[in-house]
């Protein structure tokens, strides 16, 4: 790979992990790129410096002929469809919420879903599909 390669390489979007870590400072990560992670005493500076760890990380693989994965490769590996078991009485008092809000039961297992994920409110109604 060239210099060309390496600088399309640094361009990608790869999606940046940023937490606090329990000694304290914060750590960042990319998670597209194994073992790519770094740690700082402030949330800048980590994101500085996850810059530099990229860059190493993507030269190293460079010249030793490592496969580079690109920002999100598994993502397409994702059909949108999950089978999941759960208790009868749980799947009972879903059954009967859906019907009491008149959506199905997909619909509202997936906008629980979604709100957890977002953050959002979970006593707020489900809005029927138009």
């Amino acid at each position: 790979m060239s210099e060309k390669d390496f600088d399309w390489l640094m361009r990608l979007p790869y999606r940046i992990e940023l937490y606090p870590d329990e000694d304290g400072g914060f750590v960042a990560a990319i998670p597209d790129l194994p073992g790519c992670v770094t740690q700082a005493e402030t949330k800048e500076a980590a994101l500085t410096l996850i810059e530099d760890a990229k860059a190493a990380w993507i030269s190293t693989a460079m010249e030793q002929s490592i496969s580079i994965p690109t920002p999100g490769g598994r993502a397409g590996s994702y059909s949108g469809k999950l089978n999941v078991r759960l208790p009868k009485s749980l799947h009972r008092a879903l059954a009967i919420r859906a019907e009491e809000e008149g959506v199905s039961l997909n619909h509202l297992i997936v906008y629980k879903l979604t709100q957890t994920m977002e953050g959002l409110d979970p006593g707020s109604k489900v809005k029927k599909p138009k």
